[in-house]
């Protein structure tokens, strides 16, 4: 089976860190997010990635290069916002005969794409979409779902949550028969506004709800949600986990991680390799990237923290993006939004 993964944002949400890196080599840990996110696939199922990225294209390829994988990857350049439709068109020359697996690249969830793909197969739609219970769809896709059927019969996009058919909405991957491409229109197109709503009426949409962990890694909040689900799930190669009593996930630290941790507090957070942390620092549901330095005394809460970062002693961080490479004086206090301002 061949996989596209739709990478084509800009990430906006996460500057200033995608300033300088695409969305999709994003450190989770000691993985990019693209890898956490193809992580989900049984390697044995998959022939081809073609990754649908708009920007940091030579970056993606570069990093790629590097990695000893599988199954082959294909960097597809968007020259223009294509949406999510578009974008799964233009991979299309790349593309086998078979079924087409697509992810949006920003997913980490506990589905079991081998299981989804029984299920297609045994509904013989030509298209399944994975199914996520939430307390209020309006931000999403939502199906109008028949477990008896397992057919979608309605798709509503973000609608008001009093008028949703369901709860259930649009998880992000998709598995496509290839007559689906058929119905594409040309250039920019939405598929959960333009194509799906059509395979609806006519019966040739099934859905597959699943359990477990569903998060969407497009902000800091829920950057830092991925980020403690991977911990977790224990979803790292190297490094290891701390497990303190009253947390959610305890801390994941790096390699050659520097300073006597014992004398400082971390709860649910993320320390990158090579960093330094001084005496009585307390670090707290936040990300810190590789080659980090935290002066004596300081207090990060809820942050993201880029590589190479040097934080000053006793400052108060809480809810800031800091961007990779920066130095934070000491003393500096700061609650929500970006360093540099």
């Amino acid at each position: 089976m061949d996989v596209v993964v739709l990478a084509g944002g800009f990430g906006t949400r996460l500057r200033p860190w995608t300033l300088q890196m695409p969305k999709p080599l994003i450190p989770i840990l000691d993985r990019t997010m693209i890898e956490h996110v193809v992580s989900i696939l049984p390697e044995k199922m998959v022939d081809k990635v073609l990754i649908a990225a708009g920007y940091g294209i030579e970056q993606m390829r570069e990093h790629f290069a590097t990695l000893d994988l599988p199954y082959e990857v294909i960097i597809v350049e968007e020259t223009e916002p294509l949406g999510t439709g578009g974008a799964i068109a233009n991979c299309r020359e790349y593309l086998g005969e078979g079924t087409c697996c697509v992810i949006n690249g920003d997913l980490l969830t506990s589905l079991r794409v081998n299981e989804m793909l029984q299920a297609h197969k045994e509904a013989g739609t030509l298209a399944s979409i994975s199914l996520w219970e939430v307390e209020d769809p309006s931000r999403f896709g939502v199906a109008d779902f028949d477990s008896e059927s397992n057919l979608i019969h309605r798709f509503q996009e973000k609608p008001p949550r009093e008028e949703a058919f369901s709860n259930l909405i649009n998880a992000g991957t998709y598995l496509l028969e290839p007559e689906v491409f058929d119905r594409m229109p040309e250039g920019a197109f939405s598929m959960e506004r333009v194509v799906f709503p059509e395979l609806a009426e006519e019966g040739e949409l099934s859905g597959f709800p699943f359990e477990g962990h569903f998060v969407d890694a497009g902000t800091p909040e829920s950057y830092i949600e991925a980020v403690q689900t991977s911990i977790a799930n224990q979803a790292w190669i190297s490094g290891r986990q701390s497990i303190d009593a009253g947390v959610v996930c305890g801390t994941w630290y790096g390699e050659d991680v520097a300073g006597d941790i014992a004398l400082s507090l971390f709860m649910d957070s993320a320390i990158g390799s090579n960093c330094n942390i001084g005496d009585e620092c307390n670090i707290q549901s936040s990300a810190l990237l590789h080659s980090v330095s935290v002066g004596e005394g300081s207090s990060i809460i809820g942050c993201l923290i880029g590589y190479n970062t040097q934080i000053g002693e006793y400052c108060n961080l809480e809810n800031v993006v800091v961007g990779h490479g920066a130095i934070v004086p000491s003393d500096h206090i700061q609650n929500g939004g970006t360093f540099p301002q």
